[in-house]
């Protein structure tokens, strides 16, 4: 095996799925400034939107999270190319 092709901060680190609050401590060498304290042992805290605790496809449940209203910026940005609702507009405009 090459020498020295490993990074030096590999260590223990918390993952916070913040969906759900579940914790779970794995290796890692991720930055972060934040930490957290798990059966009384100070870790590095990375959070997480998704985990494996909270996708759909692990958990078997289709589950909408919807984070900071990114659903309804989208729906707004594209509502002008839905048939229905342009239809609508259209005829508003030409009254």
């Amino acid at each position: 095996m090459r020498k020295d092709i490993h990074p030096d901060n590999y260590r223990l680190v918390a993952f916070k799925d913040m969906s759900n609050d579940d914790v779970f401590i794995t290796k890692s060498t991720a930055e972060t400034r934040e930490t957290m304290e798990v059966d009384g042992v100070e870790y590095p805290l990375v959070k997480l939107e998704i985990s494996r605790t909270s996708h759909p496809f692990y958990t078997g449940k289709s589950k909408l999270i919807d984070t900071a209203g990114r659903i309804d910026k989208f729906k707004n940005k594209y509502k002008k190319f839905d048939k229905k609702e342009g239809k609508k507009e259209a005829s508003k405009e030409e009254k």
